[in-house]
């Protein structure tokens, strides 16, 4: 239970990448930490690109983010959505300024580019927002995970394996 006692906000809006989601949420919580799926409206079930559906804890309004120790991006198509949110933003450049754990995966990128937080950082994501990513500043790698401090990012599903224990780690720094 390395992460007992440590709370994460999991993202979520509609079409998320269903296994972007829930395998990191259910694996985070294994490692003991107390995850909440936070999207724009609370007690709302919100569904993946193939259907799984996911109800959201809280809104993005119920939250103060000074309470939680990381935070999930999961890909698919809701960081476009994602990233039309203030409030959402905000929540990255919290945990940016404060170091704390952030996980992105896929098209996630597009909620870290939309924030202003990759001048500088490697990471990687989906091929298809490579130039995205490397036109916001960002050092781009293609590989299945990549670390740089407390940002964590990976490529699609196939890299889950490899992201989730990475990001897991990123709360012992």
């Amino acid at each position: 239970m390395v992460l007992k006692g440590k709370k994460v906000i999991a993202l979520i809006s509609e079409d998320f990448e269903d296994l972007e989601l829930w395998y990191p949420v259910l694996r985070v919580r294994e490692a003991g930490a107390e995850v909440h799926l936070v999207g724009e409206k609370a007690d709302t079930v919100y569904h993946g690109k193939y259907g799984v559906p996911a109800t959201s804890d809280f809104s993005f309004e119920d939250i103060k983010v000074e309470d939680y120790d990381g935070i999930l991006v999961p890909g698919g198509w809701s960081p476009d959505k994602l990233r039309r949110f203030d409030k959402v933003l905000d929540f990255v450049r919290y945990f940016d300024k404060e170091k704390k754990p952030i996980g992105q995966i896929c098209h996630a990128g597009w909620v870290l580019i939309s924030a202003g937080i990759l001048g500088g950082v490697n990471v990687t994501s989906t091929p298809g927002i490579k130039d995205d990513m490397t036109n916001a500043g960002a050092i781009w790698h293609d590989e299945a995970v990549v670390t740089d401090g407390h940002i964590i990012s990976s490529r699609r599903p196939p890299d889950l394996p490899e992201y989730v224990p990475a990001f897991i780690e990123a709360f012992k720094k």
